[in-house]
């Protein structure tokens, strides 16, 4: 039996539990648009969000929302 060795670290875009980088974008682009009408503390909410659940799955998709989070974190009202 002749194996091929397989490289399991890093992920494939057809795994499951990986977010695509269309929708990523997609994402990114509803947040930056949910931030423009005047709703940054829900958009900096869900990137929050997108952040945690990226992490370990996705570091590079993780990456995008949390520069998003931290461009947008200065126009918060606290």
């Amino acid at each position: 039996m002749n194996q091929q060795p397989t490289n399991t670290s890093l992920p494939s875009p057809n795994m499951p539990g990986r977010v695509p980088e269309d929708l990523t974008s997609i994402l990114l682009a509803s947040l930056e648009a949910l931030a423009a009408v005047g709703e940054v503390d829900s958009a900096c909410r869900f990137a929050g969000r997108a952040c945690v659940m990226l992490r370990h799955d996705d570091p590079q998709a993780e990456q995008r929302f949390n520069v998003l989070l931290h461009r947008l974190t200065p126009r918060l009202s606290w």
